[in-house]
């Protein structure tokens, strides 16, 4: 038989080695891959004429100088974390997302536009309300593209990109006419954002001062909730299946378009709920640039995080710690945030090289397994 066979009546010392070592790799390269990308934007930084170690230094302290640098890291995780878990189950399904933009815009309108009609409900109710509705939006707004490729063979990468420019269009039709403040309007301002949402729908703090709100708990629950989905139910091991081959699925009786629609669509409803999250845990109003660019890092976190919805828990908290320490560092040595995107552009493109190197890797080492 092959490898498996051979893994099973393998010493048990030798086979503990292995492991070990395939561990290591798995875990050393993503450090190095940003050591490398760290030392690049050293580089860079000793261009400009800055100190580097005072650059590093001051991003370091604003992520862990202070309890609110610290929890502020966990406010950017967590629409990270969310978006990532949807593009951890769509691209299982070998189904790419690129939507999750107009997705974040779509679950922020609903839940801005819902909470504020029924807004005499108490909390209790308005608030898990206004989430499921978000989640149903950003859901609808995956599930188009997701049809579109399954019945028309529409490339889901141009879909969904176009998804995204429909949403952001939308979202400032709305907040320049049916969403407006009308504080805004009496008062001759006009700004370009919606009334406050009412206080009964506000996630609460977890940390007085702060703005870490109840969502950062709800994105890790959901993290569980999605790995169980995956790899413990019959829909998750299909979905799955696709995701490796379309063809022996379709053989095997699996109904491969219904569950690439699937994945679009779930992956749809939790960008969705991200962009509900920002509304009542953040900014309590629906405002432009809402979603922050949590669309296109939320799909780094999932790669750095293996796609895997447990992996992607820390991989966005890395991710938001970046962004948070990257505002420290421009502060404190003055360069051009231009320098600082690239920065994070180095360790996003070394690290996300370093996770396809090692699946190569595993895929050689499968194929060159000793039979037995």
């Amino acid at each position: 038989m092959s490898s498996p066979r051979a893994v099973e009546t393998s010493p048990p010392g030798r086979r503990r080695t292995f492991e070990w070592k395939d561990l290591a790799f798995r875990v050393g390269l993503p450090v190095l891959a940003m050591l490398i990308a760290m030392l690049i934007g050293a580089a860079m930084l000793l261009l400009l004429k800055a100190d580097a170690l005072q650059a590093y230094a001051a991003l370091v302290a604003g992520v862990f100088g202070s309890v609110y640098g610290f929890t502020q890291s966990l406010v950017k995780a967590t629409p990270l974390l969310l978006v990532g878990l949807g593009i951890c189950i769509s691209f299982r399904a070998s189904v790419i997302n690129i939507g999750g933009e107009g997705q974040i815009i779509a679950g922020a309108l609903m839940a801005t536009w819902f909470s504020l009609a029924f807004r005499e409900w108490p909390g209790w109710l308005l608030l898990p309300a206004t989430m499921t509705m978000g989640f149903f939006a950003g859901a609808a707004w995956g599930f188009i593209p997701g049809i579109l490729k399954a019945r028309l063979r529409v490339n889901e990468i141009l879909s969904t990109v176009m998804m995204n420019a429909i949403g952001v269009q939308l979202m400032n039709f709305l907040l320049r006419g049916p969403l407006i403040d009308p504080a805004g309007v009496r008062a001759g301002t006009f700004l370009h954002q919606s009334e406050s949402l009412p206080e009964q729908v506000w996630l609460p703090r977890l940390v007085p001062q702060t703005l870490l709100h109840a969502g950062a708990v709800i994105a890790v629950v959901l993290a569980i909730a999605v790995y169980i989905f995956l790899w413990r139910t019959t829909i998750g091991y299909r979905i799955r299946a696709v995701g490796l081959n379309r063809e022996a699925s379709r053989c095997s009786g699996i109904n491969v378009p219904l569950y690439q629609v699937l994945s679009l669509t779930l992956a749809g409803g939790f960008a969705g709920l991200a962009g509900v999250v920002e509304v009542i845990g953040v900014q309590h109003r629906l405002l432009e640039g809402i979603t922050s660019g949590y669309g296109f890092s939320g799909i780094v976190a999932a790669l750095f995080g293996g796609l895997h919805p447990l992996g992607a828990i820390p991989a966005s908290w890395l991710f938001g710690s970046l962004l948070v320490g990257a505002d420290k560092m421009q502060r404190a040595v003055q360069v051009p945030s231009a320098l600082i995107d690239t920065v994070l552009g180095l360790v996003v493109m070394f690290v996300v090289g370093s996770t396809l190197l090692s699946r190569r890797r595993a895929a050689r080492r499968a194929l060159t397994a000793p039979e037995n």
